[in-house]
C-alpha cells in the first residue's frame, strides 16, 4: 500500500475543513452570557478577534463564541477553537494551546505532551509555512487572555 497517496488525501481532507470553518465559521457573534472576553490582534498581518467564554463556577467553559476579521487561518483556527474548549475546564482548554503552539513550531515528533487534537490537527498544515503559524495561534493566545481575565490585548509578537 503506498503512503503517499493517504497522506496527500489526508492533507486535502484537513485542507477542506480549514477551509470550510473559514467560509463558515462557527460560534461566530458576540456570546451576550459571556463571563471571560479577550481582544486579539496580530500586528503584522491585520487579524483581530474577540473571544467570548462562558465560564461556570465549575470552571468548566460552559459556550464560547468569536467576532473578527482575518486570513482564512486565523478565522479557522478560532472557529475551531470555539468547538474544542466548550465542555473543558479552562486549565484543560489552556493545555491545548501549549500543544497545538508546540506542534505548529516544530517538526512532529517532539516531547509536547500527549493530546488528542481531533479536528486541531487540521491546522498542523500551517507548520510548512512558518508566516501562518501566528495566524493559526492568535485565537489561542487571546484563550489564555481571556482565562487569564486579562485586560491587556492578546498579541502574536
Amino acid at each position: 500500500m503506498n503512503a503517499a497517496p493517504e497522506a496527500q488525501s489526508l492533507r486535502d481532507l484537513y485542507r477542506e475543513l480549514v477551509m470550510d470553518h473559514a467560509r463558515n465559521p462557527r460560534n461566530f457573534g458576540k456570546l451576550e452570557a459571556s463571563t471571560h472576553s479577550a481582544e486579539g490582534i496580530n500586528p503584522l498581518c491585520g487579524d483581530k478577534l474577540i473571544l467570548y467564554l462562558d465560564v461556570g463556577a465549575d470552571d468548566r467553559v460552559r459556550a464560547a463564541s468569536f467576532e473578527g476579521t482575518g486570513c482564512v487561518i486565523s478565522l479557522a483556527s478560532a472557529s475551531l477553537l470555539t468547538e474544542t474548549v466548550v465542555g473543558m475546564r479552562s486549565t484543560n482548554a489552556a493545555r491545548y494551546f501549549d500543544v497545538l503552539r508546540s506542534r505548529l513550531s516544530k517538526a512532529p515528533g517532539g516531547t509536547e505532551p500527549v493530546i488528542d487534537l481531533g479536528k486541531l490537527q487540521a491546522l498542523e498544515g500551517v507548520r510548512e509555512y512558518p508566516s501562518r503559524v501566528k495566524c493559526a495561534t492568535l485565537p489561542w493566545h487571546t484563550l489564555g487572555a481571556a482565562l487569564s481575565c486579562s485586560d491587556t490585548p492578546a498579541t502574536t509578537e
